[in-house]
């Protein structure tokens, strides 16, 4: 059986895949995404599900903003947070998969 040639992943590919896995890599950031996947919400809101206070959610959603995952918007007095890496949701399923019992 001839084996098909694999082109491996480049290795700055592999340096930023790293960077991101690095920062999901904490239990309130990966529930921040599971939820954020699925619906906009305020920092009041994941903290309430993370059972953290604001200030920690805060410093969580800034750092995932900052490299790219997230994105905010603006309503009156409330942001709002949502996905804008779309990748985000494969990572999550693989998660759901492996360790969702």
């Amino acid at each position: 059986m001839a084996r098909k040639k694999h082109k491996p992943i480049t290795m700055a590919a592999l340096f930023r895949a790293a960077e991101c896995l690095k920062t999901l890599a904490h239990p309130h950031r990966l529930r921040m995404v599971d939820l954020l996947l699925h619906d906009e919400y305020t920092v009041g809101d994941l903290a309430e599900a993370c059972e953290i206070q604001s200030h920690m959610a805060s410093e969580h959603l800034r750092m995932m903003k900052d490299r790219g995952l997230l994105n905010s918007r603006r309503d009156g007095r409330r942001t709002y947070y949502r996905v804008e890496d779309e990748g985000l949701a494969s990572i999550m399923q693989c998660i759901q998969k492996r360790y969702g019992r």
